[in-house]
């Protein structure tokens, strides 16, 4: 299975460029870090191979928005998702602004 994120500042409404992405896979009953990485150009990260199991998806927000001036409500986002598809191509975008989010299964 594939996996990507796209992340997009609703601020400028422009890619989050280098933001800091954490990747966790829970293994027994603690999440261990399998992929980490910082969003292009183009506010996206992609090419991280995921197996079936339940995932952790740290955007380490705090650091975007003081890196720009901004305070932070929230100093990060984690989305917490079940990958169950071997064919599956799975894609998590978040629109970000310094005090809100929203992510959906996107494709």
């Amino acid at each position: 299975m594939s996996f990507s994120s796209h992340v997009l500042d609703s601020v400028s409404g422009t890619p989050a460029e280098r933001m800091r992405l954490r990747l966790h896979r829970l293994a027994g009953e603690v999440y261990e870090e399998v992929a980490s990485g910082v969003t292009d150009s183009d506010g996206r990260l992609k090419g991280w191979e995921l197996r079936e199991g339940r995932y952790r998806l740290e955007f380490a927000t705090g650091e975007y928005w003081q890196a720009k001036g901004f305070n932070t409500f929230h100093p990060e986002v984690t989305v917490t998702f079940t990958v169950d598809d071997d064919a599956a191509h799975y894609h998590v975008p978040l629109l970000v602004s310094p005090f809100a989010y929203t992510t959906y299964r996107g494709s």
